[in-house]
């Protein structure tokens, strides 16, 4: 059984942290790379059925693309090299339905979801938490934290991960996010062009 008072520590500790060191991040995605590599470590049950050396938990922000036609991976952790600054449809799979109902999702068991796409190539996510990224109402994004194990989050995980999907929305507004989308040759990424069901 998780100690949830610790956790509820934790993540106390874990947003002064990130509040901190997200003020002097050089650039909008530097700022989500301090929020995406917290999130791992803080989240879900840890399980035993890996191999030694094998990420378990990975994290990302899926941003919403200035032509609002795909989400571009974002800050990945954990995700294969070749998946950085990947292009996925904004309308597939999860992450699709949190940009269009810009409501939050919580799978506890993505077998249980015939709809699940895999879109991280690291590992199959067993459990998955996707939080909308909102500003005055406009979808910029999506926060993701996903595990290898079923079951790993718990309600709790999913409050709290709440609290740093508005950090995240903020510190990408502060760090002037939608300007440096701008700055990005989308010609010369790469895009997920077809549904991989998980």
């Amino acid at each position: 059984m998780r100690d949830l008072n610790g956790l509820r520590e934790n993540v106390l500790l874990a947003l002064k942290r990130v509040l901190q060191e997200a003020a002097g991040a050089e650039n909008a995605e530097q700022a989500l790379w301090i929020v995406t590599r917290t999130l791992p470590a803080l989240f879900g049950n840890r399980s035993g059925d890996h191999h030694v050396g094998e990420p378990t938990s990975a994290a990302a922000a899926f941003m919403a693309t200035p032509d609002r036609r795909h989400h571009l991976i974002t800050a990945p952790v954990n995700f294969r090299p070749e998946q950085y600054h990947e292009l996925v449809a904004i309308d597939l799979g999860h992450p699709g339905l949190v940009a269009r109902t810009r409501r939050g999702v919580f799978l506890a068991d993505t077998s249980h979801h015939e709809s699940f796409v895999k879109i991280l190539q690291t590992f199959r996510a067993g459990s998955a938490m996707q939080l909308p990224m909102l500003w005055k109402g406009d979808h910029l994004g999506v926060l993701i934290c996903a595990n290898a194990a079923r079951g790993a989050f718990e309600e709790l995980d999913f409050q709290a991960m709440e609290a740093f999907a508005a950090l995240a929305a903020a510190l990408w507004v502060a760090h002037d996010g939608p300007a440096w989308l701008s700055t990005i040759d989308y010609d010369e990424l790469p895009v997920r062009r077809t549904e991989q069901p998980g």
